[in-house]
């Protein structure tokens, strides 16, 4: 069988709850030519019987003996794809039918662009909208790495967004050494960066895949642990001269962190209070 040239990875830990649908959301695409690779990382739940219970060619499961590490199971999903192109799903999230054509276009035409990614929709548990449309605010089209990094600084958190809206080359991935186990709530965020020092970025307007917040998402601890790793990771890149960040971009950073963590919170809260409800 000839390698795919797309690989969609799905890392799964206890994801009985979303995991067909996220694997119905793959194998749902338009793009014809892809694979979609899931680690189940030794669940006991009902993941691994749902999982079973596809039987689709594009489809295959993999399953680690013992609980790895979040950057090691990330980086081992990744490492059992074939294609040269790479979309990282997390387990409970979604594509929308088009998005790996439309991402795979962009990438597949224009060797200089590194990283695509699109906007995002944020869904509850029942999987309703919370929130449309969001994320790359400034960054829509094509932009030059070290502007994409600026932007970075200055926002205080991710514009960019969750593995799902990304698309990357599996060369340019293996080239920075993957995801990077320093860091666990920016982890994603540390790979963009990374990928941005071998091209450009490109943002699409459309919102083409559903992060999900459950009830579950929300720690207080947890929170105050992502806002410290995602402030040193912005000022490693602030005091990188290779990207040109200017002291104003750092001090609007700073300012703007507080606002950017506070939202993502109210999302995670209206999240909480929804599952309780339901």
């Amino acid at each position: 069988m000839s390698a795919a040239t797309v690989s969609v990875c799905v890392p799964a830990y206890q994801a009985g709850r979303y995991i067909a649908d996220t694997v119905s959301s793959v194998l749902a695409q338009t793009f014809g030519d892809f694979e979609l690779v899931v680690l189940d990382n030794a669940s006991t739940d009902a993941t691994p019987e749902i999982l079973r219970g596809f039987a689709d060619p594009r489809l295959k499961v993999l399953r680690n003996d013992r609980v790895l590490p979040l950057a090691e199971n990330w980086n081992r999903v990744v490492a059992a794809s074939s294609g040269r192109f790479v979309k990282v799903l997390c387990a409970d999230d979604l594509l929308h039918p088009d998005c790996v054509r439309r991402q795979y276009e962009v990438l597949a035409t224009d060797p200089g662009i590194a990283l695509v990614c699109s906007r995002r929709d944020m869904i509850n548990e029942a999987g309703e909208v919370l929130a449309a449309n969001r994320g790359l605010r400034g960054l829509v089209g094509r932009h030059e790495a070290s502007a994409v990094i600026r932007k970075i600084v200055r926002h205080g958190g991710n514009p960019l967004g969750e593995p799902g809206g990304a698309l990357f080359r599996r060369e340019q991935f293996d080239a920075v050494g993957g995801w990077d186990a320093r860091w666990t709530f920016p982890m994603d965020l540390a790979l963009w960066i990374g990928l941005l020092g071998h091209g450009d970025f490109f943002g699409q307007p459309e919102s083409l895949a559903a992060f999900r917040i459950g009830r579950d998402s929300l720690s207080a601890r947890a929170q105050r642990a992502e806002y410290a790793e995602q402030r040193a990771l912005s000022e490693g890149l602030a005091s990188d001269p290779g990207w040109g960040v200017r002291p104003v971009d750092r001090l609007v950073g700073a300012a703007m962190a507080p606002g950017a963590r506070l939202r993502r919170q109210a999302l995670f809260l209206v999240a909480k209070r929804q599952g309780e409800r339901g």
